[in-house]
């Protein structure tokens, strides 16, 4: 356990952070599988505005750190590469 009052601000601000960033990860996982799932049933249309949501949640992810740059991109990547590709 710290002692120092700086140290005790620590964990308490980092126990804040860390579940800040678990909700952003937890929400673009969700999303991504809401695509996936949309694709699977092969409705476009679903698929299409699941998509934007997800897109929407992993710039987010990115914006606050919680994910990288090229990571973000790969998913949009895969994602869209997905539904565009659907009949």
């Amino acid at each position: 356990m710290p002692n120092l009052k700086n140290a005790k601000k620590r964990v308490l601000v980092n126990e804040k952070k860390e579940k800040a960033n678990n909700e952003f990860a937890a929400s673009m996982k969700t999303a991504i599988k809401n695509v996936e799932r949309a694709v699977a049933s092969k409705d476009k249309d679903k698929a299409q505005d699941k998509l934007k949501i997800a897109i929407k949640a992993i710039d987010k992810a990115t914006n606050k750190g919680v994910t990288t740059k090229n990571t973000s991109a790969r998913n949009k990547s895969r994602l869209s590469k997905k539904v565009n590709t659907m009949e």
